[in-house]
């Protein structure tokens, strides 16, 4: 399964809205066959994985992350080549909450197949927890806050100086990240004092490139910014509130920056989800990002300290969030801590979006 679950990362930036799907086939301990789900549209995990196997897939077993569908969508069902290879059993880590997906597990059993879950759930509900939180919460997006800190929790120096706190391979994999999102979101502030370009510009080049959102109440933003020189050929969103002043709201619309005017944050990730946005990546700054964790509208924290110290006058990577008692205190789930050249990555999520086995 750890291996099922390493092959279905390969799909990232290429199979959204699918799932990420890794699978293994196994003759007693021996690998004969394995596969994932690589592009949107194509092949499932399952298929790929029989199809290497060939005839060495009768009689044996199918490790897959993701319960195998059962419908008729831009590929036949799995559970169909599963049958029709002779597979003797199958063991998924998790159900799918997809309804017009799931009950592949029921289909094989009438087969004769032998279904079992549980193994690594945690972390194949982790792999897969966009995916399983838009099944689960229809009302906003996934939200995703990356911030890269020095060891004492600032985003710059005392002067605002942030580029770089973390190193070139730091910065390499949030390319990578950026890949796997609907979109990507920073604060006014920030796109207009670092003037990003919020693109992705590494090894994987995405299905659908993500929408650019900028999340600025009084539309500050000014055709001499990337976001608004670029936003013909790439989209570009602004949330700006409703007394945004209306000159300005004009002069970005006619810019091609589609603008929106929530009453509130949560109000603005409502109309981004009714707008398509399934999953969002919020890049900063400080203010919007400690605004999404008080709140609780984060669902999993990219979190690269380097090591560095910036002191008592830097800037702070949560302001504002409010004190709790340490019993009370949230305590979010670790997913992941690796190091990152010189820096550290800590991946925590809020929940685990485990569905019912």
């Amino acid at each position: 399964m750890r291996r099922a679950l390493d092959l279905a990362w390969r799909g990232w930036g290429r199979v959204a809205p699918n799932p990420l799907v890794g699978a293994v086939i196994l003759q007693g301990d021996t690998v004969v066959g394995e596969g994932f789900h690589a592009e949107y549209g194509g092949p499932h995990a399952e298929v790929a994985a029989l199809a290497a196997a060939g005839a060495r897939a009768r009689g044996a077993t199918l490790i897959v992350t993701l319960e195998p569908c059962a419908h008729y969508g831009k590929t036949p069902p799995c559970t169909d080549a599963i049958v029709a290879a002779g597979v003797a059993r199958v063991v998924a880590a998790i159900r799918d909450p997809d309804p017009e997906a799931r009950g592949g597990a029921d289909v094989l059993r009438a087969q004769g197949v032998a279904v079992a879950f549980g193994v690594l759930a945690e972390a194949a509900a982790a792999l897969n927890a966009p995916f399983l939180f838009a099944h689960q919460q229809a009302e906003r997006p996934f939200v995703a806050l990356k911030l890269a800190t020095s060891i004492d929790g600032r985003i710059a120096d005392a002067r605002g100086s942030s580029r770089w706190v973390s190193g070139e391979a730091a910065r390499e994999y949030v390319h990578w990240l950026r890949a796997g999102f609907d979109a990507i979101a920073v604060g006014g502030t920030t796109a207009l004092k670092d003037d990003p370009q919020l693109t992705v510009r590494g090894p994987i080049t995405p299905r659908r490139a993500p929408v650019r959102v900028v999340f600025d109440r009084r539309a500050m933003l000014n055709e001499t910014v990337n976001l608004v020189s670029t936003a013909r050929t790439v989209p570009t969103w602004v949330m700006a509130s409703p007394d945004a002043p209306v000159a300005s709201v004009t002069q970005l619309e006619g810019s091609g920056v589609r603008v929106s005017r929530p009453t509130s944050l949560a109000d603005g990730l409502r109309m981004l989800r009714a707008a398509g946005i399934h999953s969002l990546l919020c890049e900063g700054g400080g203010a919007l990002g400690a605004k999404l964790l008080a709140e609780g509208l984060v669902d999993r924290l990219y979190w690269i300290q380097a090591p560095v110290w910036l002191g008592e006058g830097a800037v702070p990577a949560f302001p504002g969030v409010p004190a709790a008692p340490l019993p009370e205190a949230p305590r979010w789930i670790p997913v992941e801590r690796r190091a990152m050249g010189p820096d550290t990555l800590l991946v925590l999520d809020r929940r685990l979006c485990l569905p019912e086995l």
